[in-house]
C-alpha cells in the first residue's frame, strides 16, 4: 500500500499503477507457490479439520476465478495472508494470477491515485482530486460489505 502510494507519487497514475500491479502480482506469485510446494503438507497435516480452513477452501473450488476477483477487489483483504491462504488450496496458478492481476487493479489504481493527487496537494495544489480519489478508495473499501449485506 505504501509503495503503491510512493508510486503514483514517483510515476503518476498510469505508470505507478501498471508497475505495482506488476510488482504485487509477482510478490502474491511467490507467496502463493511458496505456501503451495514449502507449507501446505505441513497445514493440512496440522489444520486439515479446521472450520475456517475448510470453508475456504469449498468456497474456492464453487468458483475459483470468481472468489479471487471478489477477494481481491476489496483493497481492505490482508493481501500477503490471502496470498497464502490460496496457496494451500487446489485453485490452478493460472486462476490465481488471472484473479490477483485482474482484481488488485482497481485497489492499485485508487491508491496510485492517492499517491498522485496526494503529493499534489502537498505541493499546494487542488486538494479536490484528493479528496476523490480518497472517496473512490473508501467506497471500493466499502463494496464487500454492502454486497454481504444485500444477500442475507
Amino acid at each position: 500500500t505504501v509503495l503503491t502510494i510512493a508510486g503514483g507519487t514517483v510515476f503518476g497514475l498510469v505508470w505507478g499503477t501498471f508497475w505495482s500491479v506488476i510488482g504485487a502480482t509477482l510478490g502474491a506469485l511467490g507467496a502463493f507457490w511458496v505456501a503451495r510446494y514449502l507449507l501446505r503438507d505441513w497445514v493440512e497435516y496440522k489444520f486439515r479439520h479446521h472450520k475456517a480452513l475448510v470453508s475456504f477452501n469449498q468456497a474456492v473450488m464453487q468458483t475459483p476465478l470468481m472468489f479471487v476477483l471478489a477477494v481481491r477487489f476489496a483493497p481492505i483483504s490482508p493481501f500477503n495472508v490471502v496470498n497464502f491462504l490460496f496457496g494451500l488450496t487446489p485453485i490452478s496458478s493460472v486462476e490465481y494470477t488471472l484473479g490477483t492481476f485482474f482484481g488488485i487493479i482497481p485497489g492499485t489504481l485508487a491508491y496510485t491515485w492517492l499517491g498522485v493527487t496526494g503529493g499534489e496537494a502537498l505541493q499546494g495544489g487542488d486538494r479536490l482530486p484528493f479528496f476523490l480519489a480518497l472517496s473512490f478508495l473508501g467506497i471500493l473499501s466499502a463494496l464487500p460489505l454492502l454486497a454481504k449485506g444485500k444477500k442475507k
